[in-house]
């Protein structure tokens, strides 16, 4: 990543709300977060912390109703996504970001063969005839590993494997050369073997294509071995944001201690039981006011339920949204 290099996206008080018959779901609460050229940004959190929806937000992919994208701005070369038409929307999807979904099975259109589904992008945004488009899209799946690419472009999405699936998914998201990946949860449903194949196929492309990557996960050690940087979400919000050396040797935010002390160790004893975070993540019906963590956090005080923790800086491009101050070991002087 070059050092200094402007950001390509910059995100900044991003707010989504889904209206239910219940009230409003306040998912996502005041993101801001930036993305420079070639960067690979983790984001990670349990289910349900914001982290697909703050993702699906950036790029209108949210069905509307239920979502409304509140407040915010985010800046993609210079354009204020949130404040574009949708036609604008669908000229940026593709060639400018692209989005790899969780599932694969569900995302590939099941009525159409493969090599249809690479060529709709390839000739609508990049003004390619069938014949081209036809040849780009063998390459895109000889580029991303799947053997017998000509043959394999006549297949449906069901005579593919799981793995081969993803690897699809990749290959569509890839086509128009975007500036930015967003990669959601892609391994989650593969075995490790495939999950392994998939983040080194991620990891070469990175670097051949020099594009900004953001990767969504719930897996630390996924993470541990691609971020330069790392955002952990809770309750819709960014509760500690650091590069990723930083972040497994300094976690300042009890959430993230608590995911970190999740993990598995290899080294564990066979009959050791494996640590959970208890309770369960809120349900957020307002915007937050208190702090979201607090009902689980082992260093709650008086003040976490009466103001919502800022995020304070602790390091070098390091902040964590808590009052606990873990240097000293004792509440932050506020």
């Amino acid at each position: 990543m070059p050092d200094g290099a402007r950001p390509v996206l910059e995100v900044d008080g991003l707010k989504t709300i889904f209206k239910t018959r219940g009230g409003e779901v306040h998912a996502v609460n005041s993101v801001s977060f930036e993305l420079r050229p070639g960067e690979l940004l983790g984001v990670v959190g349990e289910s349900g912390s914001g982290k697909s929806v703050t993702m699906m937000s950036l790029i209108g992919l949210l069905p509307s109703p239920p979502a409304e994208v509140r407040k915010g701005s985010v800046s993609f070369d210079g354009i204020d996504l949130l404040a574009s038409d949708e036609d604008t929307l669908r000229e940026v999807r593709g060639p400018g970001i692209g989005f790899i979904f969780q599932d694969p099975m569900t995302s590939l259109n099941p009525v159409f063969t493969v090599g249809y589904q690479l060529r709709e992008p390839l000739i609508k945004h990049m003004g390619m005839s069938k014949s081209q488009a036809q040849l780009r899209a063998q390459e895109l799946l000889e580029l991303v590993g799947i053997p017998d690419a000509a043959r394999r472009l006549k297949d449906y999405p069901h005579q593919f494997s799981g793995g081969m699936r993803q690897r699809v998914m990749i290959a569509i998201a890839l086509a128009c050369d975007p500036k930015v990946l967003i990669a959601d949860e892609p391994t989650t449903a593969l075995d490790v073997t495939i999950q392994a194949q998939i983040l080194e196929l991620v990891k070469d492309l990175r670097h051949k294509l020099g594009m900004a990557i953001i990767w969504i996960t719930h897996d630390l050690g996924v993470i541990a071995g691609i971020a330069d940087r790392v955002m952990v979400m809770y309750g819709g919000q960014i509760v500690e944001h650091a590069p990723a050396r930083e972040l497994f040797a300094r976690p300042r935010h009890p959430y993230t201690r608590a995911l970190l002390k999740t993990v598995p160790s290899v080294r564990g004893a066979r009959e050791a039981r494996l640590n959970v975070i208890e309770g369960q993540p809120p349900i957020l019906w307002a915007a937050p006011i208190s702090c979201a963590f607090r009902a689980r956090c082992p260093h709650a005080i008086d003040l976490c339920s009466i103001q919502n923790p800022p995020r304070f800086n602790v390091g070098p491009g390091h902040d964590a949204a808590c009052f606990w101050d873990f240097d000293k070991d004792g509440p932050r002087d506020v």
